[in-house]
Parts: structure tokens; sequence; C-alpha cells
């Protein structure tokens, strides 16, 4: 039962933001390689190990004020299933076992995954209580991601892909602060100090500002030259639609359905976003390593 809780606490369903790992694998033409394929897997187990080792952290820091929480408090730290001697044993032992592996496989990598656990660290102590920083330090976690994915397989990430990644993981960040700020109310600042400083005609500002540039930045990816060179492929324009329609789809739920709190609960429970999402990445696989 204890393993249970261990394991609620690490919250595997947010997981799922760390495919951003196999990125690089995807856009670099090495998915069909397969030593490639178990490097970027062994990468993106590392970077479970160590996020959930950050959430513990971050439920530890904030243990008192979840206590008072109405959803929050049914966590197993703060509802007292899961001991705090416990939760600093596994800590230990997870973060150790993740940074030890890192460093091993690669040490530039290794370098990746300690900067991810002290920014991850760092945001739960706090950077989450500054304006915009917040959203960026998140963006930032998305970026390590990438890179890590990139440097695990020994290629060199493209600007372009690593500029899509701060954009849209800007655009989630932001559209979630909304989603907090326009749900919670008047109780948002018990919820998150941070959204005092928030308000949504602003973040519908940045919003529109990051919506903007990532659809404009991914369709120059596109049509880059130097990615057509690389990929030997000039179809990925085809690919922009579904961009489009993600981003919409996305826009729509947090305008029209008050929802957008949970990026990771959307990819999950929405069916055209899931659709959308699965479409996006057939279609480029096929015009990258089939249809050129």
């Amino acid at each position: 039962m204890i393993l249970k809780y261990i394991l609620l606490s690490m919250r595997p369903e947010q997981w799922i933001k760390n495919f951003f790992v196999f990125t690089a694998l995807l856009f670099s033409k090495n998915m069909l390689n397969p030593a490639k394929d178990i490097q970027a897997l062994t990468g993106f187990v590392i970077f479970c190990v160590i996020t959930g080792c950050t959430y513990l952290i971050n439920d530890l820091i904030d243990l008192e004020k979840d206590k008072l929480h109405p959803v929050k408090s049914r966590r197993p730290l703060a509802s007292g299933k899961l001991r705090k001697s416990t939760a600093v044993k596994v800590i230990i032992l997870t973060c150790f076992t993740g940074l030890f592996f890192a460093f091993y496989l690669n040490v530039f990598f290794g370098i990746i995954i300690l900067a991810y656990f002290l920014l991850n660290v760092g945001y739960s102590i706090y950077l989450k209580n500054i304006v915009i920083i917040d959203v960026v330090s998140i963006a930032a976690g998305f970026v390590l991601r990438v890179l890590g994915g990139a440097v695990i397989i020994s290629v060199v990430a493209s600007q372009w892909l690593v500029l899509c990644t701060i954009l849209l993981s800007l655009f989630l960040g932001f559209s979630k602060r909304r989603h907090e700020l326009v749900l919670l109310e008047g109780n948002a600042t018990g919820h998150r100090r941070v959204l005092e400083h928030y308000s949504p005609y602003f973040l519908d500002q940045m919003i529109a500002v990051v919506t903007a540039s990532t659809l404009i930045c991914y369709a120059l990816y596109a049509m880059s030259k130097d990615t057509i060179e690389k990929l030997g492929t000039s179809k990925l324009i085809y690919t922009i639609p579904f961009v489009l329609y993600g981003i919409f789809r996305y826009l729509y739920l947090v305008h029209q359905k008050e929802e957008g709190g949970s990026p990771t609960e959307i990819m999950f429970t929405d069916r055209p976003m899931i659709i959308n999402i699965g479409l996006w990445v057939i279609s480029s696989v096929v015009f990258i390593y089939i249809v050129h």
C-alpha cells in the first residue's frame, strides 16, 4: 500500500510532459534507429524519475498549505497516508539514482537533468511566486526536456524546435493561469499567491502574443530551407493545420468550457485533442520517414 501512495505522490499522470524528450528523435530522422530509440527511452525514464522526485519535494514544501486545501488535502502526504520521513527517503533515493544514471550515460545529459531538478526545486520554493517568471520557469522545463532528448541521442536540437517549444509551453502556462484565475475568482490568491498579479485581460494579451508567435514559428520551421535539406522533405507544411486546430481547440476549452487548468488532463480526456495530436504525429512520421 505504501508503494501506491509513493507512486501517487510522484504523479505519474504528469509524466506525459516528458514525451517532449522524443521530439529530437522524431525530427532528427532517428526514430527507426533501435539504438537511438533505446537511448531516448532511457532518457524519458530518467526524466520521469526526477519529475516524480520534484513532485514529492513540492508536496513537502507545501504540506501545511495543502492540508487546508479542499482537493490537495487528499494527497498522500497532506492526508497523512504517507509519512514525511518516508517521503524524504524516497526523494534521496530517486534523486541520486536519476542523477547517477544520467551522468553515467552522458555528462551533458547529466548536467541537463541536474539543471531540470534545480529548476523545479527553485520553482517550488520561490519562482512560482514571481509574476511571468513562474510561467517562464515552466517553459524552461520543457526546453530542457527537448535538449535532454537531443543530447542523449547525440544530435543537435534545431533552434526552430527549441523556439517552438518555448512558445508552446508559454501558451499552455498562461492558459493555465487564466483558467485558475477565472475559475477560483476571489479565492485565486489563496490557491496560488502569484495570481494576484494577473488579470484575465493581461493574460489574454500574452496568450494572443504567444499563440500567433507559435503558429508563425512552426510555419517558418516547416518551410525553412534548412529543415527541408535536413529532413529531405518539403511536406511538413501539411502538418500546419493540425497545429492550428490544436491551438484553437485549446483556446476553445479555456474560454468556452472553462477548462485548461491541466494540459495533462486535456491530453487524456478531450477526444478531439487526442485525435488531432495523433494525426499530427502520424502525418509528421509519414512525411519525414516515408513520403518525401
